[in-house]
Parts: C-alpha cells; sequence; structure tokens
C-alpha cells in the first residue's frame, strides 16, 4: 500500500469529488468553466502517467492497494492494466474537449448536469483501473447510473422509453456478469493479505486468471460476461439499443457514450473475458467473429441509407467497435496490435464526427442530411475540419485509423479470408456512407436553413484542431503508438491456447 496519492488514485478521485461538488454550484456559467478546469487537471495527471510506464521502475506511482471487504477477499486494488493506462487517458482527453466544443449549450441546472458527468468520468476511470473483480463490477455500475439521469432529464422528446431500454439492456447484462463473477471468485484459491489476514478465495483479477475453471464450466461462464461486454459495446444483435440512445442523448453525452463507454465492453473481454476463459475463447472466437461481421455489414447498410446525422454516426460507430471486437477474439498478432491502436484511433475520430454534428444542429435546427447542403459556402473551416475527421473515419492512407484497420483486416486474414473479405467490405461501405454525407450537408447549394450559416467558434476550433493533431500525429507516426500498445497485446496473445 503506498504512502502518497499515486495515479489512479487521482484519476479517480479528482472526478468523484469534483463532481459532488459540482453540484452545489449555483452561478450561471459556474459549474461549465469548473467542469473544464477539473477535466484539464485530470488530464494533465493522465499526461503525466504516461512518464512513468515502466512498471518495475515506478509501481508505487502506478499501483494501490487498500483493504476493503478483506473477510472475502476484495480490496480497493486499482492500477494501470493492458490497455488501461491508454483508455484512461482517452477518456482523460476526451472530457475536457467534450466541455469546451458544447460550452455554448444551454443546459437547465447546469451544476447537476455537469457533476453528473464527472461522476460518469469517474466510474469509466474505475473500470479501466480495477484489479478487482467486485471493484471491477462497483464502477461498471456506477458509469451508468450518472448516464441514465443524464438522459432521461436532459435528452430529446422520446428519452423516457430511450432511457428505459438502455438501462434494462445494460442493466441485464450486469446481473449475468455479477452471477459469473460470484461463481468464478467460488473456484479461486486463499488470498493472504498484508496482515496475515487470510481470505478463502479472492476477487483479484491474478486469482480469477488463475481460477480452477473446467472447460465446462468456462463454456457457459464466458456467455455470462460476453453478454454483459456485448451489450456495452455493443455488438450485434445486442445492439439495438445503442442508436436510439444517441439520437435522444445531448451531444455532449452522446460523445461520452461513443467515444468512451463503449471502450468499456472492448477492455472487460480484453481484461477479464479472455484471460480468465481463454478455453471458452478459443472455443467460441469464430462464433464471436461470425456474430461481429454480421454487425459490421448490417449497421453499414443501415447507415448508407440514413438521412439522421445522428443515427449515421451512431451506425458507423457500430460497424467500428464490431472489427475491433472481431480482431481481438481472431487472436492474431496483427489483429490485435492493430485493435488496440484502434482503441484510441476510434475514439479520436467518432469524437470529432459528433462534434460537428452538433455544431451543425445548433446552428440550423436540423439533423436531416436532406434538410442541408452548401455549409462549404458558409464555414470554409468547419468544412477543411471535416474533411479531415471524415477521411480518417474511412481509414485514408497517412490519418490514425489506416494503421489499426489496416492491421485488423490483414490479422483477419491470417485468422480466415472470408472474415477479411467481409469485414473489408465495410470499409469500402463505410466511405460510402461518409462521403455521402459530406456531399449532402456541405456541397451543393444553400437552402434557408443554411444560408446564414455561421463558421465554428474558437472553443469548437480548439476541439477539432487537438483531434486533427491526433489524427496526423498518429497517421504519419504510429510507432509511438504502437510501442506504448505493445505490452498490453503481447499480454493477450499470451492466453490464445
Amino acid at each position: 500500500m503506498g504512502s502518497f496519492i499515486t495515479f489512479p488514485e487521482l484519476l479517480i478521485w479528482l472526478p468523484v469529488l469534483a463532481g459532488i461538488a459540482s453540484f452545489f454550484l449555483k452561478k450561471p456559467g459556474q459549474a461549465k468553466n469548473f467542469a473544464i478546469f477539473i477535466s484539464l487537471i485530470i488530464l494533465g495527471v493522465a499526461v503525466a502517467s504516461l512518464f512513468f510506464t515502466d512498471d518495475t521502475k515506478y509501481r508505487s506511482f502506478n499501483r494501490v492497494n487498500y483493504f476493503w471487504l478483506k473477510y472475502i477477499g476484495n480490496s480497493f486494488y486499482i492500477g494501470f492494466q493492458g490497455a488501461g493506462r491508454l483508455l484512461t487517458f482517452l477518456t482523460a482527453l476526451s472530457f475536457p474537449l467534450v466541455f469546451i466544443a458544447t460550452q455554448k449549450q444551454g443546459y437547465k441546472n447546469p451544476a447537476a448536469f455537469y457533476g453528473l458527468m464527472l461522476l460518469a468520468q469517474a466510474g469509466m476511470m474505475g473500470v479501466f483501473l480495477s484489479l478487482d473483480a467486485l471493484l471491477f463490477y462497483f464502477f461498471w455500475e456506477l458509469a451508468l447510473i450518472p448516464m441514465y439521469f443524464l438522459v432521461s432529464i436532459w435528452g430529446g422528446e422520446k428519452r423516457i422509453q430511450t432511457t428505459f431500454k438502455f438501462f434494462v439492456y445494460t442493466f441485464a447484462g450486469s446481473l449475468l456478469m455479477l452471477i459469473g463473477i460470484i461463481y468464478v471468485y467460488q473456484h479461486t484459491a486463499q488470498h493472504f493479505f498484508s496482515d496475515h489476514t487470510i481470505a478463502d478465495h479472492s476477487f483479484a483479477l491474478q486469482a480469477f486468471v488463475q481460477a480452477q475453471l473446467s472447460t465446462t464450466e468456462q463454456s457457459w461462464l464466458f456467455w455470462l460476461f460476453f453478454v454483459a461486454f456485448a451489450i456495452k459495446m455493443p455488438v450485434f444483435p445486442f445492439h439495438t439499443w445503442q442508436p436510439d440512445t444517441y439520437d435522444q442523448s445531448p451531444y455532449a453525452v452522446t460523445m461520452v457514450l461513443s467515444g468512451v463507454m463503449v471502450k468499456m465492453g472492448l477492455f472487460g473481454v480484453i481484461t477479464w473475458l479472455i484471460p480468465v476463459f481463454p478455453a471458452a475463447a478459443a472455443t467460441y472466437a469464430p462464433v464471436v467473429i461470425t456474430l461481429c461481421i454480421v454487425g459490421i455489414l448490417y449497421s453499414s447498410f443501415i447507415a448508407m441509407v440514413q438521412d439522421n446525422i445522428k443515427m449515421l454516426v451512431a451506425y458507423s460507430s457500430i460497424a467500428h467497435i464490431g472489427l475491433m471486437c472481431a480482431s481481438f477474439f481472431a487472436m492474431t498478432s496483427l489483429s490485435v496490435h492493430g485493435a488496440m491502436i484502434q482503441l484510441f484511433s476510434h475514439g479520436v475520430n467518432i469524437l470529432g464526427m459528433w462534434i460537428v454534428a452538433d455544431v451543425i444542429e445548433r446552428r440550423t435546427g436540423i439533423r436531416s442530411i436532406s434538410g442541408l447542403g452548401g455549409i462549404a459556402q458558409k464555414a470554409p473551416a468547419l468544412t477543411l475540419f471535416v474533411v479531415v475527421i471524415a477521411l480518417a473515419n474511412i481509414a485514408l492512407p497517412l490519418t490514425n485509423a489506416f494503421v489499426g484497420e489496416f492491421m485488423m483486416l490483414g490479422g483477419l486474414f491470417e485468422r480466415n479470408m472470408w472474415y477479411a473479405i467481409f469485414a473489408g467490405l465495410a470499409v469500402i461501405l463505410g466511405a460510402v456512407y461518409t462521403l455521402r454525407m459530406i456531399q449532402g450537408v456541405f456541397y451543393g447549394e444553400t437552402n434557408a436553413s443554411t444560408e446564414t450559416f455561421k463558421d465554428i467558434s474558437l472553443s469548437e476550433t480548439i476541439s477539432l484542431l487537438v483531434i486533427v493533431f491526433f489524427i496526423f500525429l498518429f497517421g504519419v507516426m504510429p510507432q509511438p503508438i504502437i510501442d506504448f500498445t505493445k505490452e498490453a497485446a503481447s499480454s493477450l496473445l499470451s492466453f490464445n491456447r
């Protein structure tokens, strides 16, 4: 147990305390400015942690383990594990970008809105940092609760039924996972604490990995965990809550759901599902990959006929997440390394797409492609940004997504040629619906809705500039992120047996 505050502790406690404090801020603009300030501090902590990645030298900075319910083998054990550091950085980067880009939005009761957003950030940070199964479940639920209120209070006209569906899906998946956690816990070895306390079993991640489970037990436990993670990503056919939730949520909430929260499911797959149930993961990999590819094609075809910009981006996100999930289960060196890179790249790119959609709807009150047109004539800066982000979204060379998608498709080809062929169709379809959206919204003649369109503000420019910076940085120089994720990818591949 460390004698000082560690990076993981700061990444959790800062948004928790700030989120609670936000509820008591009453002056106009105070909650918004406070949220931006705190989110920038959290980003600074996440950036600082990137300089202490050597766990053998800086373990006291990167891990902490406090006694909690020690008599049942549970502790407040958090630290950077595998892709956790990458995803905590993505979370820390996303929130200030979201707050800055959407600061023109007016919310009723902004103190509560920003307080709940910060609490949601704390929950997501906890998921990516938990090294204890019970703690992982606690933060998994903590991230869900603020999102429920954010959508149900500040959402669109159909927010109540949408939120109900979102809650039922995710809560049902969580209960299945809890059943699985309790069962695996009963099959772990004794746990010895530093004060000589002995627990019959343990919730520690390493104890779960070493649990004595038969092949039959792994088989049904695998599906309990997978359904929970598949709902969160989401993967076909567990995806039906997502498009409506994205459509009805405020843009700031949609950005967090799409850019960060879906990564909780992927993180669960690579940190808990495959390492704890390696035999079942190998057995059912073809089934999961097939579901993912069906979802990729299904969502891509649906996106092609969408007139609603929000729904188009939502289905685009499903396709990209499906490709990452399929690549992790392909378990080849190329596919896993590519998916690790794409965890970050997708978060950045989809965030850019949502910011652009928010700018358009806030200025015009319209989210239908057919109701827009000619924005390029009125907003050249926005058009330049959207072209770059769109090209990254379809994985054009020299953009950040190209490296990851190329490796993922190459890895799927190694596993099975047909996987790569059908998954590769999504790249073509992605280009079709993305370019159709750009053409319909930005080019052609202006109409009554776009004739007075104003170009992006300073705050929107700052957010989009940061996104474009990362698009080109890792598109031109991908080696740093490849090196950064190499250890996590190699660790996951070690379970391929």
